[in-house]
């Protein structure tokens, strides 16, 4: 009919005229793939520490080595003076024993700590020893005879008698020691009683004293004296040896 009203359906759009909306699964995909790439610039940086960590410790091994081959060296000048690389410790032997009771020392040991200490001495201050060389403990042992406290208080006493020994006054053909390697001596020595701890086979070679040489974590450094009062040296009880 004429008069009738035409209606026009509007039809759907087409797909192409949709707005763009990115579908669940490429949005899991593109968030995995950043995922990946964090976890990968992450994996590239711990592994470059600990390959970076491990360079350091074998470099740190093979410095501390060094050290130890040179302390080794200026020992095999001193029959009897040992340097044990497992350990860090310089070892004197029979050269260093005390008589049951005592903590006295026999003039020709310390003529042989204070000869032989000066060249640990120049060790450590050559550039790897001022790098890695912490300090050097003095350690004291006795017998596992008698009692355990009278022991321990023996074992420090003859730790302090090697320090009593090296800042006396030396003989007169011997070398005296420059006030710096007095003073280097003070800041590296530290003394260490052990009673009958690490007791060798016979009670003659447990009544002995050993240098243990400690050595610098990687990053650690030296803390600084600066500004601490030196004191004098003092002298020791029972006359010196």
């Amino acid at each position: 009919m004429l008069g009738s009203r035409i209606v026009l359906k509007k039809g759907s759009r087409s797909t192409g005229e949709s707005p763009f909306w990115i579908s669940y699964a490429d949005l899991m995909t593109a968030l995995m793939m950043l995922f990946l790439v964090a976890m990968s610039v992450t994996l590239l940086a711990v592994t470059t520490k600990v390959d970076q960590a491990a360079q350091d410790k074998a470099q740190r091994d093979r410095d501390i080595a060094t050290l130890l081959r040179r302390i080794e060296a200026a020992a095999s000048k001193h029959p009897g003076v040992k340097v044990d690389m497992d350990r860090n410790v310089i070892d004197f032997g029979d050269k260093a024993h005390f008589d049951k009771n005592s903590y006295s020392l026999k003039p020709e040991q310390a003529i042989l700590l204070r000869e032989f200490v000066p060249e640990v001495l120049a060790v450590a201050r050559d550039q790897l020893g001022q790098k890695w060389l912490k300090q050097i403990v003095v350690e004291g042992f006795s017998s596992p005879e008698g009692d355990y406290l009278y022991n321990l208080n023996l074992s420090l006493q003859r730790s302090q008698r090697v320090l009593c020994v090296l800042l006396a006054k030396p003989f007169n053909y011997e070398r005296a020691m420059s006030a710096d390697e007095l003073e280097q001596i003070r800041d590296l020595f530290l003394v260490g009683g052990y009673s009958f701890n690490s007791a060798k086979a016979s009670y003659e070679d447990s009544r002995r004293v050993e240098l243990r040489l400690e050595f610098f974590a990687i990053g650690e450094q030296r803390a600084s004296t600066a500004g601490v009062p030196r004191g004098n040296f003092g002298s020791c009880a029972l006359g010196a040896n």
